[in-house]
């Protein structure tokens, strides 16, 4: 009897070194901590190795990135178009499609002014990426989009520094393009290389230049008849947000 005991003693000991569960029960926590193997880098997103769409327009977003070189997103704040793009580049780049990850913003005030910001380039730009890094982070964990950054891995920038370049093995995503002209999308679309994808995401709704100037909409509009884009479109009923959002939405 006691050595049938032990044995399932030992069974239990191995399938923890083997198993993990999504949430730990507490009485786990104190052991992994001093193992090393509790911290917060490893608590993060890291642990979910794909993503799941939560409505029929993100299943068919996620269908037309695997599909397709070129995708543009379409659709209200909420929606998970920037978190979608995002998390598909970190999948691609961690199956070895893409060698780097390129992404990129214009460096867009929301309707106030915030005066000179002191630091470096990347100190300055560093409000407007904020959401990119959030997301990043989500998906990879501090530590390591640190070093995936550093090594130059992931290469984040706003869109006035995408001009003149042409990007091969990249996963390339294009987020708020609502606040980029027409112009700037253009040049945006031409810098697509050899291997590569290239997702846009942005809210006509939204912009913050001046009434006429953003060329997102029309851009998608054209897009639509070429073949080899996807333009995917979602709506209220896609967003995954606080119930109140959808609901404000469709008064403001």
């Amino acid at each position: 009897m006691a050595k049938r005991a032990r044995a399932l003693a030992l069974a239990r000991s191995n399938d923890d070194d083997r198993i993990h569960a999504l949430f730990d029960h507490p009485r786990h926590a104190r052991r992994y901590e001093q193992e090393g193997r509790f911290d917060d880098d490893k608590r993060d997103q890291s642990y979910i190795r794909h993503i799941r769409a939560k409505s029929r327009n993100q299943t068919a977003l996620i269908e037309a990135i695997e599909s397709h070189n070129l995708t543009v997103a379409v659709g209200p704040a909420g929606t998970g178009k920037t978190y979608i793009a995002l998390a598909k580049a970190v999948e691609a780049f961690e199956d070895g499609r893409v060698a780097r990850i390129i992404l990129s913003r214009p460096a867009v005030e929301a309707g106030e002014n915030l005066g000179y910001l002191p630091g470096d380039m990347t100190e300055k730009l560093a409000p407007y990426l904020r959401p990119l890094y959030d997301a990043l982070t989500d998906r990879l964990g501090g530590k390591r989009l640190r070093s995936l950054i550093a090594d130059g891995s992931i290469e984040i920038a706003p869109v006035a520094f995408m001009r003149g370049r042409t990007l091969n093995n990249a996963f390339v995503v294009i987020d708020e393009a609502q606040n980029c002209t027409y112009g700037q999308l253009k040049m945006l679309l031409t810098r697509l290389g050899w291997s590569s994808t290239m997702i846009l995401t942005g809210d006509p709704d939204q912009t913050d230049l001046l009434d006429g100037m953003s060329g997102f909409a029309e851009m998608a509009r054209r897009l639509e008849a070429v073949d080899g884009v996807a333009v995917v479109r979602l709506g209220d009923a896609d967003i995954v947000r606080h119930p109140l959002v959808a609901s404000m939405l469709a008064v403001l």
